[in-house]
């Protein structure tokens, strides 16, 4: 499965895969830039963890591009 982590930077929010900056993802507000991951993601032909960060650096939340491709069944 791939992953994306969206970050904080010194200008604003991106997404990360793999140590790179994922293609249309940075964006100045947090919001923002989980609203374009997400678009990324659900486009991919793979299944695709994002993991929202924190401005602090910790995982806030984690979501799964397909849903059903969620390796455990959860509330929430």
């Amino acid at each position: 499965m791939k992953r994306m982590d969206v970050v904080k930077t010194d200008d604003g929010w991106k997404a990360q895969s793999g140590g790179n900056t994922v293609r249309g993802t940075k964006a100045p507000t947090k919001a923002e830039t989980v609203k374009q991951t997400a678009a990324v993601a659900k486009k991919s032909d793979e299944a695709v963890s994002v993991r929202i960060h924190k401005g602090t650096g910790g995982i806030q939340e984690e979501r799964t591009y397909p849903r059903s491709a969620d390796p455990r069944k959860s509330k929430g």
